[in-house]
């Protein structure tokens, strides 16, 4: 199972506590369109994707400000909603049918009292989860928009096929014409 795998390689997690935590997780299924959460509710819950591709984005003077692009193998959530129990400040919405295994705030608060290292483990993951987000902001204020763009093509291909380019050059931090210019010249 593609979660088993994951939760082994984000957390390090032995045998037996991965069947306890893995144990404690729902399967779960959206609809291209329908949304996980939105902003303002409480998102009480953890998702890995299974498949399928998710939006998560943010509103500033009614233009649509795409956060992240999670598709199979990453998690999901709005973290300072789940950690705080907060309003949710994202919108999280299913780009295409999306397979998840879910897990709610009670049962993932059980975790620390089934797994003894649980904590330390958490502390690792937030760690890495930092890191890919200072990796970004780095990325952001030292590449040009063309070096974004051409580091984020290596890396999801796929994506640029499957979802609409306006949320790709938002979430690179460029006009929908700056990336059509880019492709563009690219292709020639």
């Amino acid at each position: 199972m593609e979660l088993e795998f994951y939760i082994r390689t984000y957390f390090g997690i032995s045998k037996a506590n991965l069947e306890k935590v893995v144990s404690l997780f729902e399967y779960s299924e959206l609809k291209k369109g329908e949304f996980y959460t939105k902003k303002d509710q409480y998102c009480g819950k953890l998702s890995f994707v299974e498949s399928g591709i998710v939006r998560i984005y943010g509103e500033k003077e009614h233009k649509e400000i795409t956060q992240w692009i999670s598709t199979k193998g990453h998690f999901i959530t709005d973290l300072s909603s789940l950690i705080f129990k907060t309003p949710a400040r994202f919108n999280i919405q299913a780009l295409s049918d999306t397979k998840l295994f879910t897990i709610n705030k009670e049962n993932y608060d059980k975790i620390g009292q089934e797994v003894s290292n649980w904590h330390e483990l958490e502390k690792i993951f937030i760690a890495k989860c930092f890191i890919t987000l200072e990796n970004r902001v780095f990325d952001f204020l030292s590449m040009s928009a063309e070096e974004r763009y051409l580091t984020f093509f290596e890396n999801n291909k796929e994506l640029f096929h499957q979802i609409p380019q306006i949320y790709l050059a938002s979430m690179l931090g460029m006009t929908a014409e700056t990336l059509s210019r880019i492709r563009a010249k690219k292709i020639r």
